[in-house]
């Protein structure tokens, strides 16, 4: 399986304080991770401090290893 998180770089507030706000995002993301299963198909939408959308984590199968 692959982890994959994405994130525009070009929000307002990524775009004013892009290690701050990221940081966050990531310490946001990493306590609520506990809330899903972590099975590919998993995945949610990230938001900025403002809530605005600036992007989205998902779980997948990594097909190059084959349906481990």
């Amino acid at each position: 399986m692959r982890f994959l998180l994405e994130v525009s770089m070009d929000d307002e507030a990524l775009a004013e304080d892009p290690v701050g706000e990221l940081g966050r995002i990531l310490r946001y993301w990493g306590g609520n991770l506990r809330h899903y299963p972590m099975e590919p198909g998993d995945g949610a939408e990230i938001y900025d401090s403002e809530y605005r959308e600036v992007g989205r984590w998902r779980i997948e199968q990594d097909e190059r290893q084959g349906a481990a």
